[in-house]
């Protein structure tokens, strides 16, 4: 009988329809005459980066796993705010081998593909990369930003994550891009000294850092909020009505017994903060060293050049008075190869460097004294 009865149920109800097929949207193409007319947001410059918290996680978690760390950063840009909403890990390959490069550029097709499958936003808005103690002022870093910087909409930017302050407790979300002055000498190609010069560079106005904010989802920030106070509710129904509320506040703060791990000096971090130090004032003494080397180069032959030209115009001067005809004069850059100036773009880098090491050993320093003077004060009241 109940067999019947659910057969007869299960008959009563109707049957599911599938659904109409879904009609796969198509894109007319903007015609290029007409694309900066209708990109209204393209002309609203970039103020503001908002990273989900979703990304956030996302790249620390990169970053816990890989030494360097680097990644695409997926979203969209409304009214001067750079909203990215995902981000997907890149591996690790050689610059200089061929087939690496052509099989990441595979695999970020084929990811950006399958986002636009499932509707999701689809637009690069640049990478993120993981560092250490604050320095990343290194040549891959500029070569990636550029490129991104000359064919993103807005630009693109880069966001570091210091691995080092992280794991502190401290936020270590930057936002950058590169400065205008900097790109006018990147597509020159001048970085000698002069370049440096006509283009006021320095490793401080290499980059242009952006105001950065985290958004979180609400429910995980009253959730949060649950769990970081104090419930003054449950303490008070077991106390006696005659209790007053300085009893109560006493009895509700007791149950946290007191901790002095935030007073660890962590000698690991200053000792790897001066490694850092030296190491880069070492590489930045070996590169002066070079650029010096160069430059005497340089200078040697320009001597000899000059004393050539010298001597074939005294030679000159002595055959014209004496009545001959002089000697043609010879060209100097076929007879002496004289060197470009190099580069400076590497030391500068390096100064950088060494200024974040620094900076980094500086604060470090400055939060172990105060930690000292909380740990003594803390041992003499007890």
């Amino acid at each position: 009988m109940a067999t019947s009865m659910a057969a007869a149920i299960a008959a009563s109800i109707p049957a599911s329809q599938a659904g109409p097929a879904p009609v796969q949207t198509t894109y007319e193409a903007i015609p290029p005459s007409m694309s900066k007319v209708i990109d209204i947001e393209g002309e609203i410059p970039i103020n503001t980066v908002q990273l989900d918290a979703l990304v956030v996680s996302k790249i620390v978690k990169h970053g816990s796993e890989s030494p360097h760390a680097t990644g695409l950063l997926i979203g969209i840009d409304m009214d001067g705010i750079l909203e990215i909403s995902n981000s997907f890990p890149l591996p690790h390959i050689n610059d200089e081998d061929e087939k690496s490069n052509k099989s990441l550029a595979r695999y970020q097709a084929s990811m950006l593909r399958s986002l636009k499958e499932v509707q999701a936003d689809d637009a690069v808005m640049g990478f993120y990369q993981t560092s250490s103690l604050g320095a990343f002022f290194n040549q891959t870093l500029l070569d990636m930003q550029a490129v991104h910087q000359e064919k993103l909409r807005h630009g693109g930017i880069v966001i570091v994550h210091d691995v080092k302050q992280a794991s502190r407790g401290n936020s270590g979300f930057h936002a950058y891009k590169l400065s205008k002055n900097f790109m006018h000498a990147y597509r020159a190609g001048k970085f000698n000294t002069q370049g440096l010069i006509d283009h006021k560079l320095t490793f401080s106005s290499i980059f242009e850092e952006i105001p950065l904010r985290i958004r979180t989802n609400p429910l995980l920030g009253a959730f949060l909020n649950t769990l970081t106070a104090s419930d003054l509710t449950s303490t008070t129904t077991t106390l006696n009505t005659n209790t007053n509320t300085n009893d109560t506040l006493s009895s509700s703060t007791a149950a946290i017994t007191p901790s002095y791990s935030l007073l660890d000096l962590a000698p690991s971090v200053l000792s790897q903060n001066v490694t850092h130090v030296l190491d880069a004032l070492d590489d930045y003494k070996t590169e002066e060293g070079n650029l010096a080397y160069l430059a005497r180069q340089i200078a040697r032959e320009k001597a000899r050049a000059e004393a050539h030209v010298q001597k074939r115009r005294e030679e000159n001067a002595l055959r014209v008075s004496q009545g001959l005809a002089p000697l043609p004069e010879d060209d100097v850059s076929r007879l002496f190869k004289i060197p470009q100036e190099p580069s400076r773009l590497e030391s500068t880098l390096l100064l950088g460097q060494i200024d974040a090491y620094s900076k980094g050993l500086a604060d470090s320093a400055s939060i172990g004294l105060v930690k000292m003077y909380a740990a003594a004060n803390a041992g003499s009241s007890a």
